[in-house]
């Protein structure tokens, strides 16, 4: 993996980033790199893989994100995705939630890297596409870089070939994980000491990077940024990413355009049984900030979500964004 391929990235965000969402933001842009939401091995090994794992390949670049502490049941996990073809696994070593602590994986991993280092070493075996590592800069009553650093030490000596930090460390507890994403203090100095102290290992930036402003200073100090709720919050920003990051046109012109290049995949997902909903959702905040788009959220919002609701429905909310429209910036 090189740092170009890792340059710009979508966080892998549970019930937000699934396939609809992906081919949304494909739409917006060729070079970003997408992230499946987290996939548990216990979910892979004995759920419906199809389901769970089945993807347009239009996505690609897409990496699989696993959540897992099983050496042999992640490299099990990680064939299966290679096998699927995913471009890239993932270990989230990152997630505080209460789900992740009862299995002893996600955060919790941050205090057992040798155990991280010998599940890398299994994937890395297992599979032929990189294998890389989401992780916090420590947990609880850790000394960040002592627990960053042995940490990086483990997964990269074990072959992960990127390691991608949120910057924040993770509160396992008193902290919901909501807070966890805003409440601890971020420490990007950190994160640059450890590209600086690793030069030759291909090292990303996560957390608190609200726009591409941000992410083209970090990228000053790191071979990547990813960017989580901006993008999905925002997603009109991914029109700037490939010709900001990467010198290549957009792939659309705005982001009118974006809709109707997205329209496509949006009926053959309808003729498949799929709600409109199920699309639109991810769609809410695409003209944040412009005319009318209060009056575009709330159509979808409310339209969206009745039995039979179909492209008419769609491009009656994009009517809402016609020249003469109240500005409403919320």
């Amino acid at each position: 993996m090189t740092p170009q391929d890792i340059r710009f990235s979508v966080a892998p965000m549970l019930d937000w980033t699934d396939r609809h969402c992906r081919m949304l933001h494909r739409t917006l842009s060729r070079r970003a790199r997408l992230y499946t939401e987290m996939v548990t091995t216990g979910a892979i090994l004995h759920g419906d893989r199809r389901r769970l794992l089945d993807f347009d390949a239009r996505e690609h670049p897409v990496a699989l994100q696993l959540g897992g502490a099983d050496p042999a049941d992640l490299a099990a996990c990680a064939r299966i995705g290679a096998e699927f073809g995913y471009a890239e696994i993932n270990l989230n070593c990152g997630c505080p939630s209460d789900r992740v602590q009862n299995g002893a994986f996600g955060a919790c991993l941050m205090r057992e890297p040798a155990r991280v280092g010998e599940a890398v070493a299994a994937m890395k075996a297992a599979v032929s596409v990189p294998v890389t590592v989401k992780c916090r800069i420590g947990v609880d009553d850790q000394a960040p870089r002592e627990a960053l650093f042995a940490f990086a030490d483990a997964v990269l000596a074990a072959g992960a070939d990127a390691l991608i930090v949120h910057a924040r460390k993770a509160w396992l507890q008193g902290l919901s994980p909501r807070q966890n994403r805003d409440v601890p203090p971020l420490d990007y100095p950190l994160v640059h000491a450890l590209k600086q102290a690793r030069p030759d290992s291909v090292i990303a930036l996560n957390g608190g990077i609200a726009d591409l402003d941000q992410a083209a200073a970090q990228l000053a100090h790191v071979d990547g940024v990813m960017l989580g709720r901006a993008a999905y919050q925002s997603p009109e920003l991914l029109l700037e990413v490939d010709p900001r990051l990467f010198g290549d046109p957009a792939p659309v012109a705005d982001a009118e355009a974006a809709v109707a290049a997205y329209e496509p995949y949006v009926a053959a997902q309808l003729a498949k049984g799929a709600r409109l909903s199920d699309m639109t959702r991810h769609m809410l905040g695409l003209f944040a900030g412009r005319p009318g788009a209060r009056l575009w959220r709330r159509h979808l919002a409310t339209e969206a979500v009745r039995r039979g609701a179909g492209l008419e429905t769609l491009r009656a909310a994009l009517a809402h964004l016609r020249p003469g429209a109240v500005r409403d910036a919320a």
